[in-house]
């Protein structure tokens, strides 16, 4: 195994899931809030399941995200 091509592409998966996650998270608080879903000051629970096939791997991450 070539460990930085490895690590090259497993930090260009982490900076995908970052950034697309972020922003539909945004996108979906802020269509909630404006159609009054949501009032803005909630804690919202959220939950990440990671896969990863071939090597039998599954990661769940769980925290709170705050709005305010």
């Amino acid at each position: 195994m070539n460990e930085d091509v490895f690590n090259e592409s497993l930090r260009r998966f982490l900076k995908k899931v970052g950034i697309t996650s972020q922003r539909e998270i945004e996108k979906a608080v802020r269509e909630a809030v404006a159609s009054g879903h949501l009032k803005g000051h909630e804690k919202l629970p959220a939950k990440i399941v990671l896969t990863l096939g071939n090597v039998n791997l599954t990661h769940e991450i769980s925290d709170e995200i705050e709005l305010g």
